[in-house]
């Protein structure tokens, strides 16, 4: 049998590890980056809230709404992915409109969209520009 070099290596390394009691290579765990102390997400804070996208009601015509608007948005390749993310919740055709996005302008664009579906006076809209 004729060792390659890198067979070689690992050989050695594969000995070297009871001694020194720890992999040669870090591990992708020691390379992560410390816990953060805030909560990824709004979960909390939108849970004390009536107007949830989990509290969408199931009927036909307000998945539609929300289908049509979420298309519309998407569609539009010059908006963020912030934008192409926003929730949009829609019970009984009023639509609130809930997260963050890049600009005043994205912000303006997806009230604008919603309002193309079911009318300025049925829009609620709560984006909030990223800081």
């Amino acid at each position: 049998m004729q060792l390659t070099k890198s067979t070689l290596i690992l050989a050695l390394a594969a000995l070297a590890l009871p001694i020194i009691g720890r992999p040669i290579a870090a591990s992708a765990q020691d390379q992560a980056s410390p816990p953060s102390s805030t909560a990824p997400d709004n979960s909390a804070r939108n849970k004390a809230q009536n107007n949830t996208a989990e509290n969408q009601k199931e009927n036909t015509s307000d998945r539609e709404i929300t289908r049509k608007i979420r298309r519309s948005i998407t569609a539009e390749k010059s908006l963020s992915t912030y934008a192409h993310n926003v929730k949009i919740i829609t019970q009984d055709g009023q639509v609130t409109l809930k997260g963050p996005v890049q600009d005043e302008n994205e912000k303006q664009a997806i009230a604008s969209k919603a309002a193309d579906v079911v009318g300025t006076e049925k829009v609620n809209n709560q984006l909030t520009v990223k800081q």
